[in-house]
């Protein structure tokens, strides 16, 4: 019971991300470009939880755990993933940086943490790892994609920087959401003038649009559930859950959108929610007869 709140925040992270890479898709293909809609999503998130910012104990952590904490899901990770997305699509982005996750998570969790995990664990990772990339019938392997898959893996590299620190330095959701705007706000403002822009031309249907999702619902509410579930329920689970996006992805599309599913699609989410599965068994536990105490008590 102590888990349903934790696990409910990273289902409402599950459906918020799946909105947000096909937003960005969208986005991304407009007046906007991807300096502007970064630009768009710090401001109006550092906008939101002004107040809190004012007040928030900034010496609590150190310069460089603000830099990893708030860079990790900042502007490197959303110009990687709008460039990315200029060469992918939608669906497969999400496979590529999600489906990431739980293979980065635990490589890092062992890295840092000397975590290890259950043979079985390992090997449900795996098979959610191969669902994903099963959903998108093999079409990632193709040579014109190469560029932004490889964009794309930097930005899970990039997440999963943020999910170990958050878990790391022992980060509450009322940190992220301080942090992660203002570090951005002040290191992005400046450079945002090196990349193209659109802004000045972009309709404001759109600015609106992108400032809304990516600035408030993305940055402040997302990140609230993101950094809620990490304390929770640990790193890795998190991943675990953020690799049913391209699952969600689809089946939103098929349920809103009549968009038929493929049977690669369908294979993949059965391997994702087998996989998710798998993770949560606990192998039974074999019985250990204590020879020493039956010596003693004969």
């Amino acid at each position: 019971m102590q888990s349903i709140k934790p696990v409910l925040a990273a289902l409402t992270m599950v459906c918020i991300w799946s909105g947000w890479i096909t937003l960005s898709r969208y986005g991304v293909h407009t007046d906007l470009q991807p300096a502007d809609i970064t630009l768009l999503r710090y401001w109006t998130a550092l906008l939101v939880v002004a107040p809190f910012a004012v007040r928030y104990p900034w010496r609590r952590f150190r310069l460089w755990q603000h830099l990893v904490v708030g860079l990790g899901v900042g502007f490197p990770y959303t110009m990687l993933s709008f460039y990315g997305l200029t060469h992918v699509r939608a669906a497969h982005a999400g496979v590529v940086v999600n489906g990431m996750l739980p293979v980065l998570g635990a490589a890092a969790a062992w890295l840092l943490y000397r975590q290890r995990l259950s043979s079985h664990r390992y090997a449900a990772i795996g098979l959610i790892f191969i669902a994903n990339f099963v959903m998108t019938g093999g079409s990632l392997l193709a040579l014109d994609q190469a560029m932004g898959i490889a964009l794309l893996l930097g930005a899970a590299g990039c997440y999963t920087c943020h999910m170990i620190g958050i878990h790391l330095y022992r980060m509450t959701w009322r940190d992220a959401v301080v942090i992660v705007p203002l570090v951005n706000v002040a290191i992005f403002t400046p450079l945002w003038y090196l990349f193209p822009t659109g802004l000045a031309r972009a309709p404001l249907k759109d600015i609106a649009i992108q400032a809304g999702y990516q600035g408030v619902v993305v940055n402040v509410l997302a990140l609230i559930c993101v950094a809620y579930a990490i304390r929770h329920l640990g790193t890795i689970t998190v991943s675990l859950f953020m690799s049913f996006v391209p699952v969600a992805t689809a089946l939103w599309a098929w349920l809103l959108l009549g968009e038929a599913l493929t049977a690669w699609e369908f294979a993949g989410i059965a391997g994702c929610s087998l996989g998710l599965f798998w993770y949560f068994q606990e192998p039974k536990k074999t019985k250990v007869i204590d020879q020493t105490a039956a010596s003693e008590k004969e």
